[in-house]
């Protein structure tokens, strides 16, 4: 599946996506394991389709929290008072 067309489903149809991807994946291993090479290219291709549905996720989960968080503008940090104790010992 295509990067664009995964980032036009919404949130449940990912879930589903996935879901029957990692289904499909471990049906393609299984039938590995019996003796069954066909399907190799296949499973390339559902591994790279759950990468990209958790990348996509997880894109907009961060999204979600960033748009949450409050923007604080950048303060300078405080002026050390280690100095200002060093110039009272001297005075």
């Amino acid at each position: 599946m295509e990067l664009e067309k995964i980032r036009n489903l919404s949130d449940e149809e990912l879930v589903k996506q996935q879901a029957t991807a990692a289904e499909q994946l471990f049906r393609i291993k299984f039938q590995k394991s019996l003796g069954n090479v066909e399907g190799l290219k296949k499973l390339r291709t559902l591994k790279l389709d759950i990468a990209r549905i958790q990348t996509v996720t997880r894109q907009r989960s961060l999204a979600v929290e960033k748009a949450a968080e409050p923007v604080v503008a950048n303060v300078a940090p405080a002026k050390s008072t280690r100095t200002a104790r060093k110039k009272a010992k001297k005075a």
